[in-house]
């Protein structure tokens, strides 16, 4: 999936856009609308919590740093007198994984309290009413979205894409 952006000048321009991607099959839980507090969006999808924030890197950093810390912890207990009667390999990879899920969760709850840094360039946008437009697409999709976006909605931006953006959200 790559992730398009696009600027729209304002909120019915916004609506237009997002008519155009539904129009070219874009599932609307695809398509993400993000405008300054407060802006009434009406019938739009609305960004969630993961378009807007860290959420997702940081659980990855969590996951990748718990589970490494769980690991270096089942090797000391194996390396501790006493513990040869645990399977060596069940503690080690229960620990990195208990590790894992524990620095998905911790850092989860700090990710959601910090602002997208792939957002950061469109805040100052954002702030003076700008709307942003984000809709994930597959591979093949993007030049005949960007396409059509730009025969349906000629005052709406296009600011590029994403190419890395995790399946699952």
């Amino acid at each position: 999936m790559r992730r398009l952006f696009f600027l729209a000048p304002d909120v019915p321009s916004a609506h237009a856009l997002v008519d155009g991607l539904l129009l070219a099959r874009i599932p609307d839980k695809h398509i993400h609308v993000l405008a300054r507090e407060g802006t009434p969006l009406g019938d739009l999808p609305e960004a969630g919590v993961a378009q807007r924030s860290d959420l997702i890197p940081a659980i990855e950093r969590g996951a990748a740093a718990g589970g490494a810390t769980g690991l270096i912890a089942g090797l000391v207990a194996v390396a501790l007198p006493g513990m040869a009667i645990i399977p060596a390999g069940g503690i080690v990879i229960a620990l990195a994984a208990a590790g894992a899920l524990v620095g998905s969760w911790a850092s989860s709850m700090v990710g959601v309290s910090v602002d997208s840094t792939r957002l950061e360039r469109f805040k100052e946008a954002i702030a003076s009413g700008e709307v942003l437009v984000m809709a994930d697409v597959a591979p093949e999709q993007v030049q005949p979205v960007m396409d059509r976006m730009k025969d349906c909605c000629p005052n709406v931006a296009s600011e590029g894409m994403d190419q890395d953006i995790p399946a699952f959200p």
